[in-house]
């Protein structure tokens, strides 16, 4: 039986693009589950739907044989174990560990450019980044951390500038600060542009992108600064 994996809506669901970019670039089958976003209230059909795979009732979750892995960093361990022919995660113990300590700070920070920033593939939000730019010092200081750790990472990478020189679990981690950073028109420095750009090129982002973009599904709850569009 092929590795499920069950995702949300691709046009927002930041920590469900996380696995299925890294599955879909290292070559690793599995099907897609997608369950809609409607809301997370305890008995939405959302919640009913995720809580028949995990406790939790939340998105990501992984099923290998009818056994469930959730959280995206918990999956993306798994698959690295599950898959030690995909070099998921760098070869060299120091640059693994690394790669493990910027990908836990991804999952656990940067709360202020999740929380002002949400994905939103299919949008071009460049106005009200540039307000939240000027009025939220959070999201400057994380962007000001990413282009530091990028920039340390990139400058010891050989030249197909991905973080740990070929993709790994950390490239797939940063994909939605990638598309977050082109939606809201961020200002950043030519080095994490360039990376932005590579990111947003590889095979497994723009297949997700592709499929973000053909949703067509606006889920106001997720959309903080545009209204829904008319009906006619």
């Amino acid at each position: 039986m092929p590795l499920q994996l069950f995702i949300g809506n691709k046009n927002y669901s930041s920590w469900s693009m996380r696995p299925w970019v890294l599955m879909r670039q290292a070559g690793i089958p599995f099907d897609e589950v997608l369950i809609r976003f409607d809301s997370f209230e305890a008995d939405s059909e959302f919640k009913r739907r995720a809580k028949a795979v995990n406790p939790l009732g939340k998105v990501p979750a992984l099923v290998d044989e009818g056994f469930a892995v959730w959280d995206s960093l918990a999956i993306a361990e798994y698959l690295a174990e599950r898959f030690p022919d995909k070099g998921l995660w760098p070869a060299d113990a120091r640059q693994r560990a690394r790669a493990r300590s910027v990908c836990a700070e991804m999952h656990s920070g940067f709360s202020a450019l999740r929380n002002h920033c949400p994905m939103n593939i299919e949008a071009s939000l460049s106005d009200t980044g540039a307000l939240l730019w000027r009025d939220q010092a959070g999201l400057r200081a994380d962007v000001a951390r990413i282009e530091a750790m990028w920039g340390e990472l990139l400058a010891t990478q050989p030249a197909d500038g991905l973080l740990f020189g070929g993709f790994t679990i950390a490239d797939a981690f940063f994909a939605p600060v990638c598309t977050r950073i082109r939606t809201y028109g961020l200002p950043v420095s030519d080095t994490v542009r360039a990376y932005v750009d590579r990111v947003l090129a590889l095979p497994g982002v723009k297949a997700w992108i592709g499929d973000a973009l053909a949703e067509r599904d606006f889920i106001d709850f997720d959309e903080p600064y545009r209204l829904r569009p008319a009906t006619r």
